[in-house]
């Protein structure tokens, strides 16, 4: 029997107001507007049509169907303040006891590479805000943008998960299946999931493209690309972002009838059901080790860190706010310290990439401000600010 195992993230920023050097001193840093609106718009166009479907298709299928979420702490942050009825929706997925919720960074951050102290917190705050609102306890972790090297894999296994998720890149796999389950090279009780690529990405960034060979994709052509990994694989991992549906892929281009129907179209293959993530990873066996000390991840056509780390606005930024980590925490000012968390955000300086061509464009598009530029001077700008208060300037 294999398996197909969907996994969507679900994340919003809390954007930056274009802080100039004139606004240091006021201590209003998000811009509300902005981020409210966009939430709606999400929320409208893909997460309470998207939810719905998925409700359908689980009772359709009597929890045959069954799908993986990740929801960032900013993501659930914003919805109870702006869009709580669709907090519902996730919440009456999850209270169908076919939708797994994973663990992962409070704050969408990149603590995993700059400070294992502040990684392990931000898990630990996410797991309490799943139990607070959803009643439920993770077991399987995925990293921001599936972000993993042999010592996150380590860390994840010391707090206990079952699964952690990351990229299926052939810079860990060489000639390997990404449609196999492995184990960390130093952590060999957790198991790790990899995303097949090359099918998610049909989903997610060519399903509309006109201009692609396979055009147009239906639920029993992309169902007979899965089906054909039978005896050459356990389970096919689709990872991706949850704004595919509705959003990135609009509804008139046929996304939301290609999901009702795919899982009828999978269901006609006796050999193949759908999985969480750790059903997944207590079904079937490792089948050998993934050895990375480089950090990998699921951005760009690089998979590495270069989206956030590419250039020196990037690393500059970075530097600048998890050197004041310590001091930040000593203060021991609640406010403060969530202020600084929200500016962990890893879009932060993923809008500060000066990237070209394709990996360009997709960094433009989720941008609010006009150019990179902008984003770090606004960023070094708040910091700024965020450092008066915190080190008693005023």
């Amino acid at each position: 029997m294999n398996s197909v195992c969907f996994y969507f993230e679900v994340h919003q920023p809390y954007r930056l107001r274009k802080y100039s050097f004139f606004d240091i001193g006021q201590f209003h840093y998000f811009d509300d507007d902005k981020n409210r609106e966009i939430l709606l718009k999400v929320a409208n166009k893909c997460y309470k049509p998207m939810n719905t479907l998925l409700l359908k298709l689980i009772k359709k299928y009597r929890g045959e169907f069954k799908v993986t979420f990740s929801l960032t702490g900013t993501v659930i942050e914003q919805l109870k303040q702006w869009s709580p009825e669709t907090l519902d929706l996730f919440k009456a997925l999850v209270d169908t006891g076919h939708v797994e919720l994973l663990a992962e960074t409070y704050y969408h951050s990149l603590a995993s590479i700059f400070s294992e102290n502040e990684f392990r917190e931000q898990i630990q705050m996410h797991i309490q805000l799943l139990k607070q609102e959803f009643g439920y306890t993770p077991t399987s972790f995925r990293n921001t943008e599936l972000i993993y090297n042999n010592h996150i894999a380590w860390v994840a296994s010391t707090m206990g998960f079952v699964a952690i998720l990351t990229e299926g890149t052939e810079k860990i796999l060489g000639w390997r299946s990404p449609n196999f389950l492995y184990q960390p090279k130093y952590s060999p009780q957790i198991r790790v999931l990899l995303k097949n690529y090359r099918l998610s990405d049909d989903i997610a960034f060519r399903f509309s493209n006109r201009f692609w060979e396979e055009y147009p994709l239906t639920a029993d052509k992309f169902a007979h690309w899965i089906h054909n990994i039978a005896g050459n694989g356990h389970t096919v991992n689709l990872f991706m972002d949850y704004e595919t549906f509705g959003e990135h892929q609009w509804a008139d281009t046929g996304i939301f009838e290609f999901m009702e129907h795919l899982p009828e179209q999978i269901f006609r293959h006796p050999d193949f059901r759908f999985a969480t993530v750790s059903e997944v990873a207590k079904i079937y066996p490792p089948m050998g080790e993934i050895d990375t000390d480089h950090a990998i991840s699921w951005a760009d056509m690089e998979r590495d860190l270069s989206a956030w780390m590419g250039n020196s606005m990037q690393r500059e930024t970075l530097h600048s706010i998890y050197e004041i980590e310590s001091v930040v925490k000593e203060k021991g000012d609640p406010y403060l310290l969530e202020q600084w968390r929200k500016l962990l955000t890893s879009d932060h300086f993923y809008y500060m990439s000066t990237k070209f061509w394709h990996d360009g464009d997709v960094h433009k598009y989720f941008s609010p401000y006009g150019t990179p530029h902008e984003a770090y001077v606004y960023f070094m700008n708040t910091l700024e600010d965020l450092k008066h208060r915190i080190f008693g300037y005023h």
